[in-house]
């Protein structure tokens, strides 16, 4: 299955799945995410609305979990509204993307939360938008 928006009968190119640092940096506005990025993320939110792996907001609530970010927000809050959204869509795992998570092949890294993205973009027809060197190395996903 392809997501995708219809204008007119006509399919839209699919949304950008975002990966959780993008994600993350994108919400809180954080300087790691640069103007470049954070640019083609309004363009892309404008046309094609954005896409977020469910896997995505596990990882960013483990992380609060055990202290790697300190949000000064409620995560159920914007949980919530990131579900509420209609430019966002929410993707959840799916037996497929879990199958295809297995099969990145031995060279991709060993990060389950990208190897699900990344099965999650490929399951979809998704292209990855991340500033992770490993993903855009691997050469095995579409890049936004």
């Amino acid at each position: 299955m392809v997501i995708g928006l219809q204008l007119g009968g006509k399919l839209l190119m699919p949304p950008p799945l975002l990966d959780t640092h993008v994600l993350l940096w994108w919400y809180l506005d954080a300087p790691d995410l640069t103007p470049e990025m954070a640019q083609k993320i309004q363009s892309e939110e404008l046309k094609e609305g954005l896409a977020v792996s469910i896997i995505s907001l596990w990882e960013i609530a483990k992380l609060a979990e055990i202290g790697r970010i300190r949000p000064e927000f409620s995560l159920d809050e914007w949980f919530g509204e990131l579900e509420e959204d209609p430019g966002i869509w929410m993707i959840p795992l799916s037996a497929r993307i879990v199958i295809e998570s297995s099969r990145l092949g031995p060279h991709f890294h060993k990060d389950p939360a990208d190897q699900l993205i990344v099965a999650t973009a490929r399951c979809h027809g998704l292209r990855v938008l991340t500033v992770d060197e490993r993903i855009h190395r691997s050469g095995i996903v579409a890049l936004a």
